[in-house]
């Protein structure tokens, strides 16, 4: 068996991560040639001030009173440049977003795994090409720039990382500080020579990252009074940090000014996915060749914000957030950045004709020598009889259009070069797309072939080692050597192909895996005849039934992942079973009970995703509950029992409820510490770290009899829970470890109903008495139900309070009672471990129904297998690469979220039964305390 699960990871972790290699490998190309514009530029330098967290509705809207929260910035752009809405992807986060800005593309995924902070891969950006950079802010973006830089004339100035503090009294010194180390590295450069002459030369960028008012959005929401006043301060700043500058250059008007934003962010203070609170951010243009404020009498766009913001009569200029970096280029004449992806937005330049004909041009030639990399790359790996390349840019299609555009130059004709350079960089971008998913129909089919074979294989192993319907016996003859020689040769051939292709090692897993597991399944062909003459003398009827009523179930939970309101319905399904299978007539309380719990769990998932409101009276009336039903099911344990004689025990239970009554205390005075911006007291912090601490053993000190263990797990967990709470999710592993005790005794019921077994005590079922392998029972049709329910909450206790394959539903304020600095990996892990532990009670509750069934733990956990790998290849196929980004994001987790379940439910599986079945002893003598 041990061989068996270890082949199931290894085969799971590689369908894991090749949609990685398919949709997610890195866009980026090396071995391009600069491109710069000939002519002489019309700024020296550039001064970039990034926003971090600021949405456009904020920058742009008017007070109540008419008046404009950054006065400065709305003056420049009524008065002086250009303004408009940069566009940003998903991922929106800091890494991403800034990359996008001053490098010009956007980002492979490959850099969640860095935290979004150090560089996955290589690239260049508008920094390494300008003569010197000097920046100023987080120490999460500026050292990334600099690394990435070739030389040294990239300087930074970071705060530090602990400043970065969600509990802080004002996080809007994070841009003071900027300001205040901006104006002092001005004034100190007077007395400095070898400064004051390089800050005087050309091609010089000047980058602000202003951290304030994302960290006032986490913290307080961006509709708050900190937000908005943090907006103010930063308008305050730019006013005079823009002044010092200009009066610095003696007015020389040769210095260009951006505003922009990395991302924006929800209403409920989260940022990451693709709401239009989150991809919307502004930009303000002004200075040394940027085009004046255009006054016009109507314009077109979908939304209606230029109404809601008073700025119908002036020309709204929209870009993609990568087309800053070639604006910036242009403005200062740098090269572009060789992997930039954006298109120079030529209305935001005031220069002649000329100079934004030659300057497209460029940024066409830029983005094609990209392409010609990534088809010469395709070509060598691929055979030549093969190889199909992209025809709208043949190499005649690509010199034809590079002689037009010159000619048309060369004539004046500035108008019709433009217009043929954007349709060639539009082309040479589809191309770049053609070639980077080259090979993605054929890695698709290589693993889904694996996965169904996989499956059926599975499918195999149940009905062979665990059920009554077949009684072949494998016969080894000459068949099955030739079988294996062929399999043998096809692996080689494939083999072959691959290595004369000089493919990727990773390739030749994905193409070679379906063979070794097709093998496994042609072996098994007499088990398969056997099982389809046994199935033939069964009633159809009742098969196709059973087969139907499957499938609607495993559709219920794939589209649960897309309408979490799914599940409420399959929850009430739930409710009415007792009395569809006439379980009811001889268990009528337990029954009663269970429709009840379902139809309240069902409420859960029609809830609004965590989050979006704290509500901490929510958090304290879930842990008094809690300690309610505590007390009066230890009280009915004691009489029913007189085990709990023994101290020791009564004491544990004693100090979960203690630890529980702490829970509330800590998560009631932190919200209100930090509502008073007194930051995280250290004690709630001490409190909050043992108790997360304690809840992980407390359980294996407790008796390993069914419900007392059980019981005990859910105290511990419940007071972990509590301190990662902050609204009505608190009540959710209440409700749910409510359902899970009644599920434990109506399978006890359905097994009776059935007349699989006698009827026995619950409580007289011990974790740690291992079941002697003689009693396990076979497999029964109803088995396959047991599996899917335990399926069907697995995935209520993923998506009961919140989409989290939604990035932005990840509410920072979740762990605020153990750490107010933001950490992103420890934030995050906090975050996970709060998904974790209503899956750690699925499956302990799933240990205990394999116990009391009489089941080999191994049968009832293929089935399982076998439904979340069906849900995986539903969601393999429904990943998809177009559509908008929040859409591509989606389809991608949802494939990652099911993958990880498989993984993840067989490391499940082990914890479950170390919670449930080990107990440690403590030693005699000592006093116990509590922790």
């Amino acid at each position: 068996i041990p061989v068996f699960i270890l082949a199931g990871l290894l085969v799971h972790c590689v369908f894991l991560v090749s949609i990685f290699d398919i949709y997610f490998s890195s866009p980026l190309v090396h071995g391009m040639t600069p491109q710069q514009t000939p002519l002489p530029p019309p700024a020296k330098r550039l001064v970039l001030f990034v926003a971090d967290g600021l949405r456009a509705d904020s920058l742009y809207e008017l007070n109540s009173n008419g008046t404009s929260q950054a006065p400065y910035l709305r003056s420049i752009l009524e008065n002086n440049g250009s303004w408009g809405i940069s566009h940003t992807r998903v991922p929106t986060e800091s890494r991403p977003g800034h990359v996008a800005l001053i490098a010009g593309f956007y980002e492979d995924v490959s850099a969640v795994a860095k935290g979004w902070k150090e560089n996955p891969v290589e690239f260049d950006s508008v920094f390494n090409e300008s003569k010197y950079t000097w920046s100023w802010g987080s120490p999460d973006i500026l050292p990334m720039f600099a690394k990435g830089a070739t030389g040294d004339h990239v300087y930074t100035s970071c705060y530090t990382a602990e400043s970065e503090d969600f509990g802080a009294r004002d996080a809007a010194k994070l841009d003071m500080w900027v300001f205040d180390h901006v104006k002092s590295f001005f004034n100190s450069s007077r007395s400095n020579q070898t400064l004051f002459s390089a800050l005087h030369e050309d091609k010089v960028v000047l980058f602000l990252h202003l951290l304030g008012i994302d960290t006032n959005g986490h913290a307080h929401r961006p509709n708050s009074r900190e937000y908005k006043e943090n907006i103010k301060k930063v308008d305050e700043g730019i006013k005079e940090v823009a002044s010092m500058i200009e009066d610095f250059y003696g007015n020389d008007g040769k210095t260009a000014f951006i505003l922009t934003s990395d991302h924006g962010m929800t209403d409920w203070g989260s940022h990451g996915a693709g709401h239009p609170s989150e991809t919307l951010t502004p930009l303000i243009v002004w200075g040394a060749g940027v085009n004046y404020p255009q006054k016009v009498t109507s314009q077109i766009f979908e939304d209606s914000f230029l109404k809601e913001w008073k700025l119908e009569n002036l020309k709204r200029l929209d870009v993609n957030q990568a087309d800053i970096a070639p604006l910036m280029a242009s403005l200062i004449g740098v090269p572009f950045p060789l992997n930039s992806v954006g298109t120079l937005p030529l209305e935001y330049l005031n220069n002649s004709a000329h100079f934004k004909a030659e300057s497209i041009f460029t940024n066409a030639v830029q983005i094609l020598e990209q392409f010609k990399v990534k088809m010469s790359q395709k070509k060598k790996t691929t055979l030549s009889f093969l190889f199909s390349p992209f025809k709208p840019l043949s190499d005649s299609e690509q010199m034809n259009f590079l002689k037009k555009a010159r000619l048309y130059i060369q004539q004046q004709k500035y108008d019709e070069a433009v217009s043929l350079c954007k349709t060639l960089i539009n082309l040479a971008l589809e191309g770049l797309s053609y070639y980077h998913t080259y090979d993605r129909l054929f890695l698709g089919l290589s693993i889904a072939m694996g996965f169904v074979g996989w499956t059926a294989y599975v499918i195999l192993v149940i009905i062979k080692t665990h059920t009554n319907l077949t009684n072949a016996v494998q016969t080894y003859n000459q068949d099955s050597t030739a079988l294996f020689y062929g399999f043998a040769f096809v692996g080689i051939i494939i083999a072959f192909f691959l290595l004369i292709q000089t493919c990727p090692w990773t390739y030749y897993v994905y193409c070679l895996l379906p063979v070794p597991v097709w093998y496994a399944v042609v072996r098994e062909l007499p088990v398969i005849q056997d099982l389809a003459t046994n199935l033939l003398s069964l009633h159809v009827g009742q098969s196709i039934g059973f087969l139907l009523v499957s499938m609607l179930g495993i559709e219920i939970l794939v589209f649960s992942f897309f309408y979490r309101s799914a599940l409420s319905i399959g929850l009430l399904v739930f409710a009415g079973w007792p009395v569809i299978t006439q379980l009811w007539v001889q268990a009528k309380a337990t029954a009663l009970m269970w429709t009840l719990l379902c139809m309240l769990l069902a409420v859960f998932p029609l809830m609004p995703v965590v989050g979006r409101e704290p509500n901490i009276s929510l958090v304290i009336a879930a842990g008094l509950l809690t300690i309610l039903i505590s007390c009066f099911s230890l009280g009915s344990l004691c009489k029913r029992e007189k085990k709990y004689r023994n101290n020791k025990d009564l004491k544990i239970h004693f100090f979960q409820v203690l630890s529980i009554a702490l829970s509330m205390y800590v998560v009631s005075s932190t919200h209100d510490s930090l509502k008073n911006k007194q930051g995280l007291p250290v004690l709630n912090q001490i409190i909050s770290w043992m108790t997360l601490v304690s809840s992980s053993l407390l359980p294996l000190l407790s008796p390993t009899f069914l419900f007392q263990r059980l019981f005990s797990i859910v105290l511990s967990l419940m007071s972990t829970y509590l301190l990662l709470s902050t609204g009505y999710e608190a009540l959710f592993p209440l409700v749910l470890s409510g359902l899970l005790f009644v599920w434990i005794k109506m399978e006890q019921e359905a097994l009776q109903h059935y007349g699989l077994s006698l009827k026995q005590k619950l409580a007289v079922f011990n974790f740690a008495c291992a079941t002697d392998i003689t009693q396990f029972r076979q497999l029964h049709l109803d088995d396959v139900r047991r599996s899917f329910f335990f399926v069907f909450f697995i995935v209520t206790a993923f998506f009961g309070t919140g989409n989290i394959a939604s990035v932005n539903s990840f509410d920072p304020a979740s762990v605020y009672c153990f750490l107010t600095v933001f950490s992103p990996f420890m934030m995050g892990s906090l975050l996970v471990l709060k998904v974790v532990i209503p899956f750690v009670l699925v499956s302990c509750a799933f240990e205990a129904i394999q116990v009391t069934t009489q089941l080999s733990p191994k049968s009832l956990f293929l089935i399982v297998l076998v439904i979340s790998d069906i849900m995986a290849l539903h969601f393999f196929f429904l990943v998809k690469d177009y559509g908008s980004w929040l859409d591509i994001g989606t389809s991608i987790s949802h494939y990652v979220l099911v993958m990880s379940l498989t993984i993840f439910m067989m490391l499940m599986n082990g914890l479950a039964q170390l919670l449930t079945t080990k107990r440690l002893e403590l030693p005699r003598r000592t006093k116990q305390h509590s922790t």
